[in-house]
């Protein structure tokens, strides 16, 4: 591979971090499961991608996110949020949020039309990202920041790429059946070993994955333990309330997911605006993600009690939510006002773009949404 090479400070704690992983597979008799390798690259103390102090986001960081292309796309979570804010509490929460601008953007849309909101939540693990936050948003007095979930919670709850980032498992199809893939040190580098799957992954995989007894050899996916323990955990903090969490992400049902032609999985690392497959590629200094599958997602939320309210595209999520309207609202005359916001929706809601690749998953207790997103619901596909 041909990356941007890192710095000095940057290589060395990369390197210390590899020493940390390292320690932990003799730990654990020479191997570990490939989501602890994930979690330790991606949150361990101080090193790890997302608690460690490099940036992460915009032209010095690794990659964009839909709130920092245009305050359109916050605008329109902001017309869904106030419906959902009228059924239930004027509280928001939002799971790792970036530089901290969606949240403005909501909070001015929200006051733009009026709807008051008592407190705006970010839950963060990554310290250099909250700092961020805690900079650009210091002048909005609702902002709070907490370590975890609230034990109960009534309002809207908004995570914009957060599945994704989740350690996942990684599953083999060989001769032998489903292996789980893990993670050893060869020659004083990382490397993949195969193990049993055990009996809860191989629960997982029997519920998660359509026909995995006729997969070809050689298949690798990802399952998904993580994501849906996150999804339970929304469905016991919304449990005796009522709201509905958003959640943007990339990704697909199940009949969509487990296609033969994505027989090495959908895991993917991004580094400087480059993505490539190799996990083990300067631990820390780049993120890992997988792409979701929403079925596993809403089956997860279901099972806890918490519905599944509607399912689409992050394109008809949008449209629904007026963001072509929002757009018009700029002049059109003031070209070089209109154009840049005018390319950001396109890019955020064509089909070649990220209209179709990103979904929209919507959970919630006791809530109705607004009349064009319930219209646009395809919660049927999952």
């Amino acid at each position: 591979m041909s990356l941007p090479a890192p710095d000095t400070d940057a290589l060395a704690a990369s390197h210390s971090l590899q020493q940390l992983i390292a320690a932990d597979i003799e730990r654990h008799g020479g191997a570990i499961a490939f989501s602890r390798f994930m979690e330790l690259a991606l949150y361990a103390p101080r090193l790890g991608y997302y608690s460690g102090g490099a940036a992460k986001l915009g032209a010095s960081g690794d990659f964009t996110t839909a709130p920092e292309m245009t305050p359109l796309f916050g605008a329109a979570v902001a017309r869904v949020a106030a419906a959902i804010i009228a059924q239930s509490a004027p509280d928001i929460i939002e799971f790792g949020a970036g530089t901290g601008r969606l949240a403005r953007d909501v909070l001015a849309e929200l006051a733009r039309q009026g709807v008051e909101v008592r407190s705006y939540t970010i839950i963060e693990l990554s310290g250099e990202l909250r700092a961020r936050q805690q900079a650009n948003l210091a002048d909005l007095p609702q902002m709070r920041w907490l370590d975890a979930m609230p034990e109960r919670f009534s309002g809207v709850v908004l995570a914009n790429e957060v599945l994704d980032a989740m350690p996942v498992e990684l599953v083999i199809r060989t001769g032998d059946g489903w292996r789980r893939q893990m993670v050893t040190v060869e020659d004083g580098a990382f490397a993949f070993v195969q193990a049993p799957l055990g009996d809860e992954l191989a629960d997982q995989l029997a519920r998660q994955v359509p026909d995995h007894e006729q997969m070809i050899g050689g298949y690798v996916t990802e399952l998904h333990p993580v994501g849906a323990g996150f999804m339970r955990s929304l469905a016991a903090m919304f449990a005796g309330g009522r709201g509905a969490a958003i959640l943007f992400d990339y990704g697909f049902p199940a009949h969509e997911y487990y296609l033969d032609q994505r027989i090495g999985g959908t895991l993917m690392c991004h580094y400087r605006h480059h993505a490539h497959p190799d996990p083990f590629y300067l631990p820390g200094l780049q993120d890992i993600t997988a792409h979701v599958d929403f079925t596993a997602m809403a089956l997860a939320s279901q099972d806890a009690g918490l519905p599944v309210l509607a399912y689409m595209s992050q394109a008809a999520f949008l449209l629904g939510a007026g963001i072509g309207e929002l757009l018009l609202e700029n002049d059109p005359e003031d070209a070089k006002h209109f154009l840049p916001q005018s390319r950001a929706v396109q890019k955020l809601v064509s089909p070649a773009e990220m209209g179709e690749l990103f979904k929209v998953l919507v959970v919630g207790q006791d809530i109705e949404l607004p009349d064009a997103i319930v219209h646009a619901d395809r919660s049927h596909r999952l």
